[in-house]
């Protein structure tokens, strides 16, 4: 597995401050995608143990709310074993951090066992799944925390636990601007 990006202070994808992993390799190629140089599998840096030792020290200090992967696609099979090793990496030593996911797949199709049963693991290690494709046609700058708005904000827990998608709660699903205060 190869990475485009960490961002050790990313305030972009998912609540707080928050470390985010851009993974390499996308098979789902959206019209009008902001990463599109991460589509190519070889692009960027080699995944290692070092990288999972840098995201964890990254993710230590207190302002630092979690975890956030986007690619590139997290649920390209080249990607999903290394994610499910660094998150029960992170899961051990970071118990109070959250972990959110960026997927072009759905929930559906994750849960459903329609990419293996790997992926429903990496699903079932995450807190929240922003799943969906981005459509250039249903762009929205003022969406909170993803591209578009077919885009949907999913608790996995929740949802696992009830066979369906459940979206998550609160300003979340609101635009900016709305005059909205969010905490974490």
């Amino acid at each position: 597995m190869n990475y485009a990006v960490i961002k050790k202070n990313d305030i972009a994808n998912g609540p707080g401050v928050r470390v985010s992993l851009f993974v390499s390799g996308c098979r789902h190629r959206c019209p009008g995608c902001f990463n599109s140089e991460a589509w190519d599998f070889n692009y960027g840096s080699t995944f290692t143990d070092n990288t999972v030792y840098e995201i964890i020290e990254a993710m230590k200090p207190s302002y630092i709310t979690g975890l956030s992967l986007l690619g590139g696609e997290p649920f390209e099979r080249e990607n999903r074993e290394g994610l499910i090793r660094l998150v029960s990496k992170v899961r051990e030593a970071l118990t109070d951090k959250s972990v959110w996911c960026y997927t072009g797949f759905t929930f559906e199709d994750i849960a459903g066992g329609m990419l293996g049963e790997d992926a429903a693991e990496l699903l079932g290690s995450i807190d929240v799944l922003v799943d969906g494709k981005f459509v250039n046609e249903l762009k929205d700058p003022s969406l909170l925390f993803r591209g578009s708005s077919n885009q949907r904000i999913i608790d996995v827990r929740k949802s696992l636990g009830s066979g369906k998608p459940v979206l998550v709660d609160g300003v979340w699903e609101r635009k900016m601007g709305s005059g909205d205060i969010y905490e974490n």
